[in-house]
């Protein structure tokens, strides 16, 4: 992937070949709201995208961001990732499209509040079950600040013990240096039928 083209773009242009209108996804870090209003406006008002994030101020930037644009598609729980599983409805699990996450802290906030290593290894491990066959999870990984080193290793790792024959793993960095920003992108390989 180029390099010149940041992660976010990259992570936007994988999903956009993978999620349709009527598609189910989630962003298990709002954040700003930024890949929340995305991804609703790439599934239509025929889609749904249910939204993460254990601050309160994310999850309100993002309902004024999604209030805006006139997007009624998405539920949103202020609550930790690692809680996927259990907060989206059953109904939705092994039927979703894409989901992302963007590690780290909340641009514009309080940077000692970031993603956990651990908590972030339980949502992608989660992540894993709820996609549909043929489904994508991008990760947003920064070792750049305190504690990403350890939590950008554990999802390299943890990529990198995937079974090989059930899903296929691309990484893109932002740039060649050691603390660079990486994305991971792990699709389910459709199974084939006999």
């Amino acid at each position: 992937m180029n390099k010149r083209i940041s992660l976010t773009m990259q992570a936007h242009t994988v999903i956009q070949q993978h999620l349709r209108g009527g598609g189910i996804a989630v962003d298990a870090t709002t954040g700003n709201g930024h890949d929340t209003l995305f991804l609703a406006e790439q599934v239509g008002v025929t889609g749904k995208v249910f939204g993460f994030d254990i601050q309160q101020q994310a999850i309100e930037s993002t309902q004024t961001r999604l209030a805006t644009a006139n997007i009624t598609n998405t539920q949103l729980f202020h609550s930790s990732h690692d809680k996927l599983e259990q907060c989206i409805p059953t109904e939705f699990h092994g039927k979703i499209n894409a989901i992302m996450f963007n590690l780290g802290y909340l641009p514009g906030s309080d940077k000692s509040i970031i993603t956990q290593t651990k908590s972030s290894l339980l949502a992608v491990q989660q992540s894993l079950s709820l996609l549909d066959n043929s489904g994508i999870i991008t990760i947003a990984a920064y070792p750049g600040h305190s504690g990403g080193d350890k939590e950008t290793d554990a999802i390299k790792q943890w990529s990198e013990q995937l079974e090989k024959t059930k899903y296929t793993v691309n990484t893109a960095f932002s740039s060649d240096k050691e603390t660079a920003p990486r994305l991971y992108i792990i699709q389910k390989i459709t199974p084939t039928t006999s």
